[in-house]
């Protein structure tokens, strides 16, 4: 189960109890995390060897509704769970990434706002020239 950052329950809060205006980002980008990164955006995030975070923007066709599938109109599903409906891929490391525990989704490139975070189902260790993906529906996130 993935988890909200402080910085995402704060903003929906103040969006919907305190009538606050939150904008949804244009961009989205996952990191790999050798420890917990916690709702405080902590964590070992990987770094060095060619790594820097994937992108997959929100949209549609991206990411499914939580009805499941990926259809134009807005989820209306029970569970709060999404899935990548597109394939996110990794820069090929140039050295070892160590053991990846975990994932989180930010609004940037680097640094910027952590939105959720949860354990990945599996640990990995990425050696030099891994392969590194989250094939389509394998990265989940759920709200609830």
């Amino acid at each position: 189960m993935s988890k909200a950052s402080d910085y995402l329950e704060n903003k929906i809060i103040d969006h919907i109890f305190r009538n606050r205006a939150f904008t949804n980002p244009a961009a989205l980008y996952i990191s790999l995390h050798t420890a917990d990164p916690t709702d405080a955006a902590g964590g070992a995030e990987v770094s060095g060897n060619n790594y820097s975070r994937a992108q997959l923007n929100p949209s549609d066709t991206n990411w499914a509704a939580t009805q499941g599938g990926t259809p134009a109109a807005a989820s209306s599903g029970t569970g709060g769970l999404t899935s990548n409906k597109g394939v996110i891929t990794f820069a090929t490391p140039s050295g070892t990434w160590g053991t990846v525990t975990h994932f989180a989704v930010w609004d940037a490139s680097t640094t910027g706002n952590m939105l959720v975070h949860g354990a990945l189902t599996v640990s990995k260790t990425i050696n030099t020239n891994d392969a590194v993906s989250f094939p389509v529906d394998t990265l989940t996130v759920t709200m609830a």
